[in-house]
């Protein structure tokens, strides 16, 4: 009987002990499910899915890529594996031609590094390919309009079983596919000829993009106040009446990566990238 008084006596405690624990895990439960769903919707993108772009300059007088003789990317050519797939580099391929889908991708990776390093922007003529070695230059023809462009591959992907190369959004302008989103074409590798003048190939210039205006006049205003405060150059790279604002070239990608973040404190949209392709100039100011 003095053992049932006292178990008694204790009940109203075990029960706030037991409530207390129940409270306790369904916190930690609550807080797990949030730790969970924040890692969710934390992503390297600042998009979910992949887009045209908002703004969009001229595109039609953007130049093909130029194949020049390069050195292969010193991590970006090894063997790899994507969702349980493995995938082999061709590193020695000499030629190469290829029928099948073509596809493109825009806004969401734009700004955002490549397979090999550079930044992907979606308005040169780059593309994304599974198994070329990086950098690789093809001719890449849609056999439904004839259309042809010549791009730069940079890139991994695409990891559809269905197609067999990603162009940037101005290769697949130019191809007239950017509506139907894919296209059947013909890819052909383009080996470029080794010179004597290319035994020690440039590496290539970096650039920072600013901004994009039809504002020649003001964009050149904001580059030779920058240019004067970075002591940097830039250039004003012209499409029909749009305007891109650009410091560089720019040697060492160290240096141009520090000089982007001091340059996104006041124009947050700011990306770097690597020349890829000859395009037309306006002016080029120290």
């Amino acid at each position: 009987m003095h053992d049932q008084s006292i178990q008694n006596q204790l009940m109203p405690y075990k029960s706030i002990v037991n409530a207390d624990t129940v409270r306790y895990k369904r916190s930690i439960v609550i807080m797990l499910c949030c730790g969970l769903l924040a890692a969710c919707s934390q992503s390297r993108y600042q998009y979910s899915d992949d887009h045209a772009p908002e703004h969009i300059p001229e595109l039609a007088n953007i130049a093909d890529a130029v194949p020049v003789a390069q050195p292969y990317s010193r991590y970006a050519n090894k063997d790899y594996q994507v969702r349980g797939i493995d995938y082999k580099v061709w590193r020695d391929i000499k030629t190469l031609t290829q029928t099948g889908k073509a596809s493109w991708y825009g806004n969401k990776f734009h700004g955002h590094k490549t397979s090999n390093g550079e930044i992907y922007d979606m308005f040169s003529m780059s593309a994304a390919h599974k198994n070329l070695p990086l950098p690789s230059f093809v001719r890449v023809t849609n056999t439904g309009n004839g259309r042809s462009v010549v791009v730069r591959v940079n890139d991994r992907g695409p990891f559809h079983p269905d197609r067999i190369i990603d162009l940037s959004y101005a290769a697949a302008y130019k191809l007239d596919m950017l509506k139907s989103g894919t296209a059947d074409v013909r890819i052909e590798l383009i080996i470029p000829e080794q010179r004597s003048s290319d035994l020690f190939t440039p590496r290539p210039g970096w650039y920072i993009q600013i901004l994009a205006s039809g504002d020649a006049q003001k964009a050149q205003a904001i580059g030779s106040q920058l240019s004067q405060q970075l002591q940097v150059s830039n250039r004003l790279v012209t499409s029909g009446d749009f305007h891109r604002l650009q410091l560089g070239p720019i040697d060492e990608v160290s240096r141009a990566e520090q000089l982007l973040l001091t340059v996104r404190q006041q124009y947050p949209g700011a990306y770097l990238f690597s020349e890829l392709s000859r395009q037309k100039q306006s002016n080029r100011a120290k």
